[in-house]
């Protein structure tokens, strides 16, 4: 019997939705298939209904208890070419799953290959899928090609750039198409993981794969197979990059322009040469995926209100501080959007330019050429601008030009590399600018951090006794007998824990107590201890806001900030 018909006796399809069904069937895909990818019944209970009618059970394998030993001597092509995958050995029957219930003669082949008795289990193609990628490791499908020199087949990663090649036999070998999948292949998980940088590391061992998913790196496993393309996989990279593939001592940078189904993501390379090899590791710039929203990047409503009345001053400088990667870059284009109009001009200069924003000016620095941040801004004051954004006051130069431009009238928003808001003043200080100048024009600045959030599917409420809480946690809010949340782990988040990510901020404005301080030298432990009389709210308390309400952990709180001292 067809797979459409029992579908409709078992009551999943009405005989109407059959006939739209059919109409939609291409070639080579099953009926229920076409059904499922209409969304007119689900994966799971299409194969429960099939399996039930062709005596063939379905097991959820994301539960299943997996025997990896098998597959030692499971031979590999029926798990890339079949999607079969061996679940474990129960007196001398092989348990494989199969998304395909009318495809059994693969299993015959295969009992015939393994002189095992084989016994089909249905499961879903994606958790078949993932299940070969957790224990075989990303690309394992195109190892096998290339160990066979398979044949090419259509990727569905587009580069925007034209290709130049030095036509030696490295650059043939990395322009073979199984490594040209290989490669895509490693770009499409990082994308599909929501992974920010993927690292490539040349250890003794061999080539190491780690995704940075919400600022924290994951080991990728990979077949053992992939240290023979080492090389190839290196020096496809440098190709995509327009970098020297002949070059192995000396670091390199460059950036890859790629259109990942339909959404076009920047990827910017860097390879530095280590004692075992290359190690690459890229940025990846998802422009599809980010959205610039002040609402959204986590603020608690009084900051979010304190924030959005500083960025609509008609001068002064505003600073955002805090480590690579945590967000700053975000929250200032964040503020751009939020008082971007037809009625003022608003002017960047970056290094690099991550995000191309719609109606706003932006400059890509370029140091080897001498347009330096500092260069570029004194430009940009004779192209008549509202609101300037400086990507980072990193000298003197840069620091006088952006206060010279808020004395002369304009709001310039820029960052800094310090750990906390007070220590802003005493770095542009220390930097070489005048305190007086500095006292004058800051007038706040926001520290921020980056900390995950927790999976909605399977965060788990407990009660913490007093002893498992930090020495600083709020103790008053304890004894009212609060309820925290703490990370599980399930299929939506693989088993992390934690979904994306949230911001921590800290807001100093400078009153005038604090110009004073600032005027006068004062040290950044004073400035803070003195904002935090007047109410600012510290990073660490804002962070024990997150975990009250549930977003985040104590652990999370404990991995991204220091305790305070009292």
């Amino acid at each position: 019997m067809e797979a459409g018909e029992i579908l409709v006796r078992k009551g999943l399809l009405t005989p109407q939705q059959l006939q739209l069904a059919r109409r939609h069937q291409t070639e080579g895909k099953r009926l229920d298939q076409a059904a499922v990818g209409m969304g007119l019944v689900s994966e799971e209970d299409a194969l429960r209904a099939l399996g039930e009618e062709l005596g063939i059970e379905y097991i959820d394998l994301s539960e299943a208890t997996i025997d990896p030993s098998i597959l030692k001597n499971f031979p590999v092509k029926f798990i890339y070419r079949e999607s079969l995958f061996p679940i474990r050995e129960e007196n001398g029957r092989l348990l494989v799953a199969t998304s395909d219930p009318f495809n059994l003669y693969p299993l015959d082949e295969l009992a015939t290959a393994t002189g095992k008795t084989v016994v089909p289990v249905l499961a879903s193609q994606a958790e078949i899928a993932k299940l070969i990628k957790t224990y075989l490791g990303v690309g394992g499908e195109t190892i096998e090609e290339l160990m066979a020199q398979g044949e090419e087949e259509e990727s569905a990663v587009e580069l925007l750039d034209e290709i130049e090649t030095d036509g030696s036999e490295l650059s043939k070998l990395a322009q073979e198409p199984s490594v040209v999948r290989l490669v895509n292949e490693i770009l499409l998980e990082a994308i599909d993981l929501r992974a920010s940088d993927v690292h490539l590391e040349s250890q003794p061992s061999g080539l190491k794969i780690r995704y940075r998913i919400d600022g924290v790196l994951h080991p990728q496993p990979v077949p053992p197979e992939i240290n023979r393309f080492h090389a190839a996989i290196i020096s496809r990279l440098k190709i995509m990059a327009r970098l020297n593939i002949a070059e192995r001592r000396l670091p390199q940078d460059g950036r890859i322009q790629l259109r990942v189904a339909g959404r076009e993501v920047d990827v910017r390379v860097s390879v530095i040469p280590m004692i075992h090899g290359e190690g690459i590791v890229l940025r990846l710039l998802d422009k599809g995926a980010m959205e610039f929203d002040l609402r959204k990047l986590g603020m608690e409503q009084d900051v979010y209100e304190k924030f959005r009345e500083l960025i609509q001053l008609p001068h002064g400088i505003l600073l955002v501080t805090g480590p690579t990667g945590s967000g700053k870059t975000t929250t200032l284009y964040s503020a751009l959007l939020e008082i971007r109009d037809e009625s003022i001009k608003i002017i960047t200069t970056e290094d690099p330019v991550e995000y191309q924003l719609e109606g706003i000016n932006q400059i890509q620095v370029h140091p080897k050429i001498g347009l330096t941040f500092a260069h570029s801004l004194r430009s940009i004051l004779r192209h008549d601008p509202d609101v300037i954004l400086v990507g980072e006051i990193r000298d003197l130069e840069t620091a006088e030009n952006a206060i010279q431009a808020s004395l002369t009238g304009h709001l310039v928003f820029s960052t800094l590399h310090t750990n906390d808001a007070a220590g802003a003043y005493t770095r542009l200080v220390d930097m070489g600018v005048e305190p007086f100048l500095v006292s004058s024009t800051v007038e706040a600045v926001m520290a921020q951090r980056l900390v995950r959030t927790l999976c909605p599917e399977c965060k788990e409420p407990y009660r913490p006794r007093p002893e498992e809480l930090p020495k600083d946690f709020p103790r008053e809010i304890l004894e009212q007998g609060v309820t925290l949340y703490r990370a599980v782990g399930c299929r939506a988040c693989r088993h992390v824990g934690y979904r994306g990510r949230v911001g921590i901020f800290e807001l100093l404005v400078t009153s005038e107590r604090i110009r004073e301080l600032a005027h006068d030298r004062a040290s950044s432990w004073v400035i803070r201890q003195t904002a935090i009389e007047e109410g600012m709210i510290t990073l660490r308390q804002d962070a024990w806001r997150k975990v009250l309400s549930g977003r985040t952990t104590i652990e999370e709180i404990e991995r991204v900030t220091r305790a305070e001292e009292h």
